[in-house]
């Protein structure tokens, strides 16, 4: 499969009141910009949200003030200059063919149609109207499509957006539906029914143009990536860290992730925006924003990818070619070493997904940012892959055993493989005990208790303050099966936090020690009873992070790479390519600014050491610092090379020759 070095995403929503679209459109100028960007993948709107086309169609309507075909000149001029060209088809969202079409609309249950502003469905999306997946529209897009296939316009794939699972309850559906035995009255069945509308919509339109176009770039934005793999290029991550929706937490969850979908055949773009939300065309985030979304990305194996705002009129807004060129170009330095490497990390993050893009939950959440505060090098798992890979299984807080996922554990135990599990997470679906036999623990119950207390204790517990500590969350109970001992318990309060009806129970110290395991530990698993992740995620208290590190150092005891000098907020992240190694260290620091999230400084770190573990017996022949190659101090310990690396700002790439 294709592989994408930079790419740019531009959006072109545009009012149908705009009156002068493309007037003022220079499309050399505008291709000669990307071009200078080092930029070999662009996806540009054939088909907005508002339901305005920007090519030559019969089945649609072309924006009525824009006086050519924009797509077929935008093509030409590509492929001209060695860049490959996606167009966007908005998949749901329309204002101007609902306009017309009424019946192609999505009806809620509660008779409204789906759209944002002061509608009663709440929709926060950008305001259009939303499509019925099992109306006229659906043939509608496809015989758009179709146009642009049948009449060679010179582009290379599509991007199809919004498609999510919309429960519509319009004659259209109601009429399948009633064929299908389906009662809409049901909200199970109706859900299903619309996972069924949108997949049956995204299957064909795979199916149309790759008999009409085999080698097509393909891409079902809202469609969860493991169902829609099979039929899509390559994998793209919308994730704009400044925009409320998203945040700073959600680039490390989907690139922890998405890279075990797409396998090391597909690219994983990055997409970010030069804006601070979308919708936003008079926004220019900073160099050093920029940045850190795409070093992180690169890091761990994405691709960048940075989105605009096309002003309708054609302005090329040169400030912003400006900035994202000085970043590609900063990049790009440091291809020779990044392009084709691969994170292969032993210890896999696991939990299922129940979300629409990635697993998703605070504990999920908060277990990615402890990890990647502990520099720990993971891939974050559901079940749709394999496991063989990993030495160590980590399932944080509440990930349920089927009956395949309580298989596949016994055979990672079997093999010598070790797991780190905390409260809910072990217990079968029905959350009555736990799923393997050979778990250190019996399942009692929900623990009452509020606040939970730990008294760290034993050897997982040094460096550790020992004193009862709070966890922040909930947890369970647990007895010891026999020959089994704990290391830590459950430290009691002396009553539940709250108002009891008579008293306030606001201040609420720990009492006393009680017989209720915290922290269990045998060869091959850690156990432990408290909701930990979640804790961390509601305060941050690093001496959960403390504890963490301690049961992961436990049952790993050669990490692939460790440092104490690196301070928490510094990220670091290996690499192979080939017989190197590469080491990315990255030190920024987002923080919050009134209402926002900014990151407009680089941190400089002076006289960082790290150990590296050497695998396969390699001898190391150098290590220095890229793209200069200037060399670093180091020293081999073991299998482990040491190194020293005077000073970083910002961003280092070690190379491990």
């Amino acid at each position: 499969m294709h592989k994408f070095k930079y790419a740019l995403f531009y959006d072109f929503h545009t009012s149908t009141t705009n009156p002068d679209v493309g007037k003022g459109f220079d499309i050399e100028a505008f291709t000669d910009q990307v071009q200078a960007c080092g930029v070999d993948f662009l996806t540009w709107h054939a088909r907005c949200n508002q339901g305005n086309a920007y090519f030559n169609t019969q089945e649609g309507e072309r924006h009525p003030a824009l006086e050519y075909d924009m797509i077929r000149q935008l093509g030409d001029a590509c492929h001209r200059k060695g860049i490959k060209l996606s167009v966007y088809f908005n998949g749901s969202m329309s204002d101007e063919e609902f306009i017309k079409h009424r019946d192609w609309m999505c009806i809620l249950k509660t008779g409204h149609i789906w759209h944002g502003g002061d509608s009663p469905a709440g929709f926060s999306g950008p305001w259009a109207r939303m499509a019925c997946y099992n109306s006229p529209y659906r043939d509608h897009i496809q015989k758009m499509v179709n146009e642009l296939l049948d009449n060679d316009y010179p582009i290379d794939g599509f991007f199809f957006d919004c498609l999510g699972e919309i429960s519509c309850v319009c004659d259209h559906c109601l009429q399948e539906m009633a064929e299908k035995g389906i009662d809409y009255r049901d909200p199970a069945q109706l859900k299903e029914f619309a996972h069924f509308s949108v997949h049956r919509f995204s299957t064909e339109l795979h199916d149309l143009i790759r008999a009409k176009k085999p080698d097509a770039f393909l891409f079902y934005n809202g469609r969860p990536f493991e169902e829609v793999i099979g039929m899509e290029s390559h994998l793209e991550c919308e994730c704009l860290p400044t925009a409320a929706q998203w945040g700073y937490e959600t680039l490390p969850m989907c690139a922890h992730y998405m890279r075990t979908v797409a396998g090391p055949d597909r690219s994983v773009l990055n997409m970010t925006g030069r804006f601070n939300d979308w919708g936003d065309f008079g926004g220019l985030r900073t160099e050093e924003g920029l940045k850190f979304d795409m070093l992180y990305g690169v890091a761990n194996g994405m691709r960048p990818d940075i989105g605009g705002h096309f002003h309708p009129r054609g302005d090329l807004d040169l400030p912003v070619f400006e900035r994202i060129r000085s970043v590609y170009q900063y990049l790009q330095q440091f291809d020779p070493w990044v392009l084709d490497a691969e994170n292969k990390p032993e210890i896999a993050l696991v939990y299922p997904r129940h979300g629409k893009y990635y697993p998703k939950s605070p504990a999920a959440t908060a277990a990615v940012r402890m990890l990647t505060e502990l520099k720990i090098q993971f891939d974050f798992v559901s079940d749709f892959v394999p496991w063989d890979q990993y030495k160590l299984l980590i399932f944080p807080d509440d990930a349920e055993f089927t009956e395949e996922v309580a298989a596949r554990v016994e055979k990672h135990l079997a093999r010598g493989g070790k797991v780190l599990a905390t409260s809910r997470s072990g217990l079968d679906p029905e959350g009555k005990q736990f799923a393997l036999k050979s778990w250190p623990v019996e399942y009692v119950g929900k623990n009452e208790m509020e606040p939970i207390y730990f008294m760290p204790a034993g050897e997982l517990a040094e460096g550790i303050s020992p004193m009862p500590l709070s966890v922040y969350a909930g947890g369970v109970d647990t007895r010891l099966k026999p020959g089994v001992s704990a290391d830590m318990f459950i430290v009691k309060p002396y009553a539940k936090f709250g108002w009891d009806g008579v008293r306030s129970n606001y201040y609420d110290p720990p009492e006393k020690v009680t017989d209720k395991p915290f922290l269990v530990k045998t060869e091959n698993i850690v156990y432990i009873s408290a909701e930990l992740f979640t804790g961390y995620g509601k305060r941050a208290a690093y001496q959960l992070r403390q504890l963490l590190g301690k049961a992961i150092a436990y049952l790993m005891p050669e990490l692939k790479f460790t440092s104490t000098t690196l301070p928490s907020f510094a990220r670091a992240f290996v690499q192979q390519k080939g017989g190197t190694d590469l080491v990315h260290i990255l030190a920024y620091c987002p923080e919050k600014r009134c209402e926002a999230m900014a990151l407009e400084d680089r941190i400089t770190l002076m006289e960082t050491e790290f150990s590296l573990r050497i695998d396969n017996g390699k001898q190391v022949k150098s290590v220095y610092l890229a793209p200069d190659r200037t060399p670093l101090e180091w020293e081999l310990d073991g299998n482990y090379c040491k190194v020293k690396v005077p000073r970083i700002d910002g961003y280092a790439l070690i190379v491990v020759e």
